[in-house]
């Protein structure tokens, strides 16, 4: 089975997350190719609906109707439906990743839509996202668009066509993160980020999964809407509240989470699989800090994991995802100093981390680690 994903802004770490989730899941992957912010793989099993609700760094899932040169696509779907709907009237776009643009694909579905008697006008994608690298990448942006199709091409210069099957409905996501009872704008780690670094964590289903800096519970929140259980530590009693506050309000049931108002470099736990969290980053910038600054910065934070970490990792059977602060300097980006953490730990660096996640302008982003045994 051959799949697409259309990845979010910042298409590094969409990658990583795709391949930690199909591992996750069980799906063996043989093959796959990038082209700009979209990744065609080949797995071995049908990929489950509703995947897109679990992953944080996709748009959209698609799969491929047809694949070959211009002409083989056209023939192969000539041989098949495009259109399921009911309507004759259809608004539809065309994703374009290929390098040579969709102008025979569009041509053929106007022709094929007329020819079935249905009222098709393409839409376009408006160049809205703003990539982590400083581009621009398409959006859709009507709420009437009915079918999203696609082209890809891989670096063999092969084609292929499909149309998406699921889109990650932000509206429902932003609403639900909007109406929690409690928010802390400025330093709660986003829904979208924490779904992504469950699933770098590689939990499997039903596992047990620490916070160690839990706030108010927004990676508990996702864990445990992807039915885990979940550990959330934090030694600030007020966001201990808020979370237990959180969860109730989203009707967990008390079996699937122990809260524990305590210093993670101090508290007794007992076994987890994973543990995924934001530690505190540090300060937060009006203005760019200078390097001297930056360096003091990194270095408390760099103290803290170890002494987390040197607490913990004995609980911790799996892997270990983290933020760090990525702090903007007049010279470059800092990060921490990783290595330290490793050798006054003994954990390992997974191969392919440290990610970077920042916007452009952003004083503090993240750097996301991945550790294991």
């Amino acid at each position: 089975m051959k799949y697409l994903f259309i990845l979010g802004r910042n298409p590094k770490l969409s990658v990583a997350e795709v391949f930690a989730y199909l591992e996750r899941t069980g799906n063996s992957m043989e093959n796959y190719f990038v082209n700009k912010n979209a990744l065609l793989v080949e797995v071995g099993e049908t990929i489950e609906a509703g995947a897109v609700d679990s992953l944080g760094g996709v748009i959209g899932i698609g799969i491929v109707l047809a694949s070959g040169n211009e002409q083989e696509i056209e023939n192969k779907l000539d041989k098949q439906e495009v259109y399921l709907g009911e309507s004759n009237k259809l608004n539809y776009v065309i994703w374009d990743f290929s390098e040579e643009g969709i102008e025979e694909i569009t041509l053929y579905l106007k022709k094929r839509f007329k020819n079935e008697k249905l009222k098709a006008t393409e839409k376009k994608l408006r160049p809205e996202m703003e990539m982590q690298n400083g581009g621009k990448s398409g959006i859709v942006s009507s709420s009437n668009v009915n079918e999203q199709y696609f082209i890809f091409e891989d670096n063999l210069n092969r084609n292929y066509f499909g149309k998406i099957v699921q889109k990650c409905d932000y509206k429902t996501l932003e609403k639900r993160d909007m109406e929690k009872p409690v928010r802390r704008e400025s330093l709660a780690i986003s829904p979208r980020l924490a779904k992504i670094m469950i699933n770098l964590s590689g939990v499997k289903e039903g596992g047990r999964l620490l916070d160690a800096f839990c706030g108010i519970g927004v990676i508990l929140d996702e864990a445990l809407l992807q039915e885990l259980k979940i550990v959330g530590v934090d030694n600030d009693k007020k966001a201990i509240a808020g979370a237990r506050e959180n969860l109730k309000w989203f009707k967990f049931s008390k079996d699937d989470y122990d809260l524990i108002n305590n210093d993670s470099s101090k508290v007794a736990i007992s076994d987890v699989d994973v543990m995924v969290s934001e530690p505190d980053l540090g300060e937060v910038y009006r203005k760019i800090p200078t390097v001297k600054k930056a360096k003091e910065q990194l270095r408390e934070f760099e103290d803290l994991m170890v002494d987390v970490l040197n607490n913990l990792s004995g609980k911790i059977s799996g892997k270990i995802v983290f933020t760090s602060p990525l702090i903007r300097t007049i010279k470059d980006r800092k990060g921490c100093n990783i290595d330290f953490i490793l050798e006054r730990t003994g954990l390992k660096l997974v191969k392919g981390f440290p990610i970077d996640e920042f916007r452009g302008k952003q004083i503090v982003g993240r750097r996301i680690f991945v550790l294991e045994k």
